[in-house]
């Protein structure tokens, strides 16, 4: 497995495994790798192209007031995960890099990027869209594969493949659970033990509000009988939301491709989760 730390090894690196390969896939992470991050690597080994995963904790997606000096880092603990995973290139730029002195270009995107996660936080999808649409470029990606836990940057991306006419193609990989239903998150690791117990409550919630709304209940009543319940259990909701998959806009009856989005605040961590009908 090689390893890149500037444009320069990227391209090289990048030149060699393609002439090898034929098509590159690319795994764009922040680090602190867990197994939803393997499963992407895993499907991207078993895709047949050359296997790129960057490694960036982006400072553009993050607020203010967000937790950027205390995402989590474990540089050695990733390489051994990416090596064992079959990776053939590990492309870990700085801020630097991504971001020199002369940078003035941004994508602000709307679509998808509007409402829920991007209202919670502003400026978000636009550190998103730039730093992903940066890593696409570098790395000339024929394919690129996201989780589908962060469901809203999944369709954000895919609206920005497409209106810019990039020539990658997104691959979204379900949600890897832990074994009581929890979405595994690089987050998981700030929840106290007492949080840990509780979290997979959010994952309860919107299977019990998709098993209630397939037997016809009324969507409106339904939502705020699960945000009670989360609110009981003692999570602080953002929003649970019944969406249309692709666009996100808000709708108010199961029909193909909907989906239940949520984002609750457990102590110090805001847990994301989605499910589908399909």
């Amino acid at each position: 497995m090689l390893i890149a730390r500037t444009l320069a090894e990227l391209d090289t690196h990048r030149r060699a495994l393609a002439a090898r390969r034929g098509r590159i896939a690319l795994v764009p992470t922040m680090g602190a790798l867990h197994a939803g991050h393997r499963a992407l690597v895993d499907a991207a080994v078993a895709s047949g192209a050359g296997v790129i995963t960057s490694i960036f904790v982006n400072p553009t997606q993050f607020g203010p007031n967000e937790d950027l000096s205390r995402y989590p880092r474990d540089e050695a603990g990733d390489l051994a995960l990416l090596r064992e995973a079959g990776c053939a290139l590990v492309w870990l730029p700085d801020v630097a890099t991504m971001y020199p002195p002369a940078n003035a270009c941004v994508i602000t995107p709307a679509g998808p990027a509007q409402g829920f996660e991007g209202a919670a936080r502003p400026g978000h999808f636009q550190g998103v869209a730039t730093v992903c649409t940066k890593l696409f470029g570098q790395c000339r990606a024929d394919l690129a594969f996201f989780g589908e836990k962060d469901w809203q940057q999944l369709q954000v991306i895919r609206r920005v493949v497409t209106d810019l006419h990039l020539p990658t193609e997104i691959v979204g990989i379900a949600t890897v659970r832990e074994a009581d239903g929890l979405a595994m998150s690089s987050r998981n690791r700030f929840l106290s033990a007492k949080e840990r117990a509780r979290a997979p409550a959010l994952y309860a919630a919107l299977t019990g509000l998709r098993a209630d709304l397939r037997q016809g209940a009324p969507a409106g009543a339904a939502l705020d009988a699960a945000i009670a319940g989360l609110r009981a259990a003692g999570f602080a909701p953002d929003y649970l939301a019944l969406v249309a998959g692709e666009s996100l806009t808000p709708i108010t009856a199961v029909q193909p491709g909907a989906r239940l989005i949520a984002t609750a605040r457990l102590g110090s961590v805001r847990l994301l989760d989605n499910i589908g009908f399909d």
